[in-house]
């Protein structure tokens, strides 16, 4: 997944790349306070490199695309509601940008944070 020959040489589409596009979409989405880590070995290396696809994980199996994405919601959202509009939204841009179909989208909430109201 991901490869593509042409006249002119191959195309390979990284996990990495896929990685970004729905980190960016996943920020532009109402109610997500950030990211979180997928485990505690991603937490240290996200906070030496700024990563930006901490907290998202990209798969190909064959012609499918799956992306797990972990995130922190606002206290106070409709938890069910953002996890949907985040999953709709990352499968748009990734499938826009690259022209290929995501096979699933896995909201995993990680946490709520409370805002401060200063």
């Amino acid at each position: 997944m991901g490869d593509e020959t042409t006249t002119l040489g191959g195309i390979h589409i990284s996990p990495n790349a896929v990685a970004t596009i729905a980190y960016h979409a996943t920020l532009q989405s109402y109610g997500v306070v950030g990211l979180a880590p997928k485990n505690l070995a991603d937490g240290i290396v996200s906070t030496i490199t700024r990563e930006p696809s901490h907290g998202i994980n990209v798969r190909y199996k064959g012609e499918d695309i799956d992306i797990d994405i972990n995130i922190i919601i606002e206290f106070g959202t409709r938890v069910n509601s953002v996890a949907q509009s985040v999953a709709n939204t990352v499968r748009f841009h990734v499938e826009k940008a690259l022209g290929l179909q995501v096979n699933s989208v896995n909201i995993h909430v990680a946490g709520l944070r409370i805002s401060d109201s200063d």
